[in-house]
Order: structure tokens, then sequence, then C-alpha cells
């Protein structure tokens, strides 16, 4: 004969197991919330702000964004920073993977990006469709912010290069200003009157028109390719390969090239 007191033991077993099994599926989503810390390029900042909170929603996985200059980047990898995936130009993308600081195999293109001119809303656009009206450009302006070469700044290093390859970087040096990478917040604030900067960092600037890209010649094929990489002591270089594929697919691309990039390629 069944007591109640069976009974009540049964129901008693039964809830203890319920409970065990809420509190194993409790951890095991946990467990399951991982976090992937990602290094990369401030240009990079815009495209990557909006794209990651779609794929935290999508996957329940968080990422830790972390953006200087790619210098800056660079110099946090080799000085010992761990991290899962890094975002950088190529040629310094390239440097860290033969110092064995990115995993052999994994480095992808993500995007382009073009060196490009920008003015204070409103204002009058100078002529820069070709080298020699870029030059005078340059010349006839009061002011141009870029950002320091010395600090790392990759758009800075490649223009200080085009000043050179012109002829006119000391008739420059009075009308420079030097910034971090937010040289069109200060032609925004009027305090240059031109920038020289990654068309992604003009365009989410508020208060600056874009003018055009620097002409073909003065362009750089190689030093605005971004790419991303897994860090070769990840512990997580399964997601961090996950992340990639995502920055890869066709809703992504739509989003960086928005933000003034060109994405994928080779």
């Amino acid at each position: 004969m069944i007591t109640s007191r069976f009974v009540a033991a049964i129901i008693a077993t039964a809830a203890v197991g319920l409970s065990f099994s809420s509190i194993v599926q409790s951890d095991r989503a946990v467990a399951e919330t991982i976090e992937i810390k990602v290094l990369s390029a401030v240009a990079m900042k815009s495209a990557l702000d909006d794209l990651a909170t779609e794929f935290q929603r999508t996957t329940g996985n968080k990422l830790t964004l972390a953006y200087a200059p790619a210098g800056g980047i660079r110099d946090r990898i080799q000085g010992g920073e761990s991290f899962d995936l890094a975002i950088l130009p190529r040629p310094t993308m390239d440097r860290l993977a033969k110092e064995g600081k990115i995993a052999t195999g994994t480095t992808t293109v993500l995007a382009r990006s073009a060196v490009s001119v920008c003015v204070r809303a409103g204002a009058p656009k100078p002529d820069i469709s070709s080298v020699e009206a870029f030059k005078r450009a340059m010349l006839a302006s009061k002011s141009v912010a870029y950002s320091d070469p010395e600090k790392g700044g990759a758009s800075g290093v490649h223009f200080a290069r085009v000043l050179d390859q012109l002829g006119i970087a000391e008739q420059m040096k009075p009308k420079t200003k030097l910034t971090g990478p937010d040289s069109a917040e200060f032609v925004a604030r009027g305090e240059a009157e031109l920038c020289v900067n990654q068309a992604i960092e003009i365009m989410r600037t508020v208060g600056v028109d874009l003018v055009g890209p620097l002409p073909a010649d003065l362009q750089n094929t190689t030093d605005f390719v971004f790419t991303a990489g897994i860090g070769a002591d990840s512990r997580l270089p399964g997601p961090a390969k996950a992340l990639i594929s995502y920055l890869r697919t066709p809703s992504a691309a739509r989003v960086i090239k928005a933000k003034g990039m060109e994405p994928g390629g080779e």
C-alpha cells in the first residue's frame, strides 16, 4: 500500500532533481557566455561598434573592444598584452605575424580605406582632383590637421610622406596641427581649415563635410588594408574565428561600406 509518507518522499526527491538540473543548466549557460578580447586600430571603431552589438545579440557572447592608433596596438601586443583577435593595417599585422604574435594562417582581409580630406560643414571644398590641384590646395590652406606620425597614426605617417613626395613638407610645417586620430574634430570646432584622415574617421565626425579621397597617385594601397588575425596565445581561437567569419558576412559588409570603407577583398 502506498502511504502518504512514501508519496511525499518521491515528490521531495523529484524536487531535488529538478533543482539540481536547473543549477546545471544555469552553470552551463554561464560557461557558454564567453568574452572575446579585440584590439583594433581606431580607424575601424565606427564600424566595429555597430557590428559588435549585432554579434553579441546573435551569439550571446561578449566582445571587449580596445582601440588605439595602429602603432599603439602594435606596441601593446609586442609588450605582451593578451588578446583573442587583432584588427590592424596589413603591414603591422604582417610584422606581428613574423614575430609569432599572430596564429599562423589566420590573417584575413576585412576592409580597405582611402586617405581623404574634409572641411568644416558648409565650407567651400577645395579642388583635389589631381596631384597638382591637391598640392595647390594644401599650399593655399590656412591650416591642416592630421594624426601625429610619431604616435603611429597610419594616415598621419602616410600624409607626411605625401608632403615629402610633393616637396612641400617645409612649407606646410607652420600650418600643420598634429593631432590624435580625431583630426576631423579639430575642423568641426574651427581649429583647422582642413584635415587629412581616413574616410571612415571623417564620416563618423559631426560637423564636417567629406571633400573626397586623395588622388590615386597619392594613395597607399597597402597600409590601409585592414586585416584580422587571431592571437597566437588566444584561449578562444574558435570563437575568434567565428567573429572573423561574421565580419566577412554580407550584412557586415553593408555596415563597413556605410562607414566609408570597401569591405572584404584579398
